[in-house]
């Protein structure tokens, strides 16, 4: 099965305007934009046949094809990263059997996530959508909640079956534990991973369908697929030692910054 992984990036985040174009340090000094960063994640995978950044701004653009990468332009209209995908894949003419969305604020997805989850894909029949989850450690929670008391919306968490079919996802903490833990603890939340692999059918239906109220609650592009009935995997990962943090707010930088350190990675 043919794998195509897109990753969509726009100028206009409401959050953090210019996001995909932030310098990010490494461990030894070295500095990329947080756009090449994602490529370069990308560029990782094993069993990807192509690599294209989705984005409708020339300063996007120019930046990405400065360091190799092919590009797709795609229209200013597209409301979220799923639609920018779904574009993309129809401007390439198609000719994928499975699409991976690897959103351009999500730098430390390591290649393995996006390995485990196009293998869950094909494995379930009856998923049209699958996503990783990660299940938090103490110090990730604590993140979490952090950025909540402080009035920041940071990363995703994710609820689900018991055959790993999705319930809910929420920028909200869920589900609820007034257990307070360590750094190392295991805890029962699961941060929901920026990452999409869909089917090519429902990817090109998404665009069609309206959003219903609680994609635009919470602001999250794969709660559509939910509303619409469509069954969303959630693939459990492994961090495997390494940390994971998205990018959602300017403060995210030194975060990740300093988990590029930790970890020794350039």
């Amino acid at each position: 099965m043919s794998v195509l992984v897109a990753i969509p990036a726009r100028f206009a985040s409401t959050r953090y305007p210019g996001k995909p174009l932030v310098p990010v340090t490494g461990a030894r000094g070295v500095s990329k934009t947080l756009i090449q960063r994602s490529w370069d994640a990308a560029c990782a995978v094993q069993g990807v046949d192509r690599v294209v950044v989705a984005t409708d701004d020339e300063r996007i653009r120019t930046e990405a094809e400065a360091f190799g990468a092919e590009v797709v332009m795609t229209s200013s209209d597209c409301a979220n990263g799923t639609e920018r995908c779904a574009e993309a894949f129809d401007k390439l003419g198609g000719g994928f059997d499975i699409v991976v969305n690897l959103q351009g604020d999500a730098p430390l997805t390591p290649a393995w996530f996006i390995e485990e989850l196009v293998a869950g894909l094909r494995a379930d029949p009856m998923a049209e959508v699958a996503t990783p989850v990660l299940r938090c450690d103490g110090r990730a929670l604590n993140g979490f909640l952090d950025d909540r008391r402080a009035g920041r919306v940071g990363g995703t968490t994710a609820v689900f079956t018991q055959n790993h079919h999705a319930m809910y996802f929420s920028k909200e903490v869920v589900p609820y534990t007034s257990e307070r833990y360590n750094d190392g603890d295991e805890t029962p939340v699961f941060h929901h991973v920026g990452v999409y692999a869909y089917r090519p059918s429902a990817l090109g239906a998404y665009p069609r369908w309206t959003p219903g109220p609680l994609e635009q609650l919470e602001g999250l592009e794969q709660l559509r697929f939910m509303e619409h009935g469509h069954t969303v995997l959630c693939v459990e990962v492994e961090a495997r030692g390494r940390q994971f943090w998205e990018l959602n707010n300017p403060e995210d930088v030194p975060r990740i910054e300093a988990m590029l350190a930790e970890m020794g990675l350039e």
